[in-house]
């Protein structure tokens, strides 16, 4: 649990700029989208708004989200794997049932972190003049405050099932390919230990093929728990963002907004730079269900709306999912030559 924990959370802490830019893609209520290619948004992001409040938006309740969920996913999945292998069922098959177990396990401590680190990543600095997200907190106590009080405590949990249908598969297909791939990898070199550069491989593309194939589903999650559901309150309305330098943009925008002036539902972009997109502008996606989510963005967006971010997705959990793993593993063995507790017969 331990070495679970310092591995995924390194890892998390590792990627969490990355993980920024995938948000703000995911989640930009603008149309035409302000952010388009992964390295546009990561430059844009941090010349505009830094690195603390910027690319490092929303790090604090990622990392207690972070740490406290990969402990109890690792206790649960390791526990889980060895018991069911033990019963005689399919290695692979252990493999990824376990996986959706310990996911199961963690989600209830990981989720309400994820609502708050993704608002607050979506959002960027404070009284932020670049970009227009919807909220406007000051920093995490104050975003759990704040929506607990106009939301419902029930809103820090907003996307418990979207985040389970993206993590859940996720998981599973992860530490399937994982320990697959490691069991080939063991064969190759005839040893249990593969070395570091096998290492390194096997959890970099076990968790950049499960991050690629589970990107729809991440795109509904990121929607739902950053969608505003009510009225938002005066402490929580976010500047006028300025999202083109050219005063006819600026007009336009004007224009637009004088003629919607009671509208509160956020629409939210999900469609990549190359899709065409429908005259009306953004689809407002006003559901918790993901299969209804998905549709919505499937027919409104196409194909690539669906597949929103996959850039920096697939760069995120494949460098996050090879720092924990490696990690995870190196610290398995310290501390199986460094036992915390030695036990000596009487």
């Amino acid at each position: 649990m331990l070495a679970g924990g310092v591995g995924g959370t390194t890892g998390d802490m590792l990627m969490h700029s990355l993980d920024t830019v995938k948000t703000r893609q995911q989640g930009d209520p603008h149309m035409p989208p302000k952010y388009t290619s992964m390295g546009n948004t990561y430059y844009t992001i941090w010349r505009q708004e830094g690195i603390r409040r910027g690319l490092y938006g929303g790090v604090q309740p990622a990392f207690l989200g972070s740490f406290s969920g990969t402990v109890a996913f690792f206790g649960t999945y390791e526990w889980s794997k060895r018991l069911m292998i033990d019963y005689g069922i399919t290695p692979s098959i252990a493999y990824f049932t376990a996986g959706l177990i310990a996911d199961l396990a963690a989600a209830p401590v990981y989720v309400p972190s994820e609502v708050l680190k993704t608002r607050l990543q979506l959002q960027g600095r404070y009284n932020n003049p670049y970009f227009n997200s919807g909220y406007n907190y000051r920093g995490t106590i104050h975003a759990a405050r704040t929506i607990a009080k106009t939301e419902g405590f029930s809103a820090l949990f907003y996307g418990y099932k979207a985040t389970l249908w993206r993590d859940l598969p996720f998981s599973a297909l992860q530490f399937a390919f994982y320990e697959e791939e490691r069991g080939l990898a063991k064969r190759y070199m005839g040893s249990n230990d593969i070395g570091l550069p096998l290492e390194i491989l096997t959890a970099a593309t076990a968790g950049g093929m499960a991050g690629v194939i589970t990107t729809p589903l991440d795109v509904v999650k990121t929607r739902i728990q950053t969608q505003h559901n009510d009225n938002p309150s005066s402490s929580t309305s976010a500047p006028k963002a300025n999202l083109s330098p050219s005063p006819a943009s600026k007009r336009s925008a004007s224009a637009t907004a004088g003629k919607n002036p009671g509208t509160q539902n956020r629409p939210i972009s999900t469609s990549s730079p190359s899709t065409t997109l429908r005259a009306h502008g953004a689809v407002t996606l006003d559901t918790s269900s993901v299969i209804r989510g998905l549709r919505i963005i499937y027919k409104s967006e196409g194909l690539w709306g669906c597949f929103r971010g996959v850039g920096p997705r697939g760069v995120w959990t494949s460098v996050q999912s090879g720092t924990m793993l490696v990690l995870y593993q190196t610290l398995l063995k310290w501390f199986e030559q460094h036992p915390l507790v030695k036990m000596e017969d009487k």
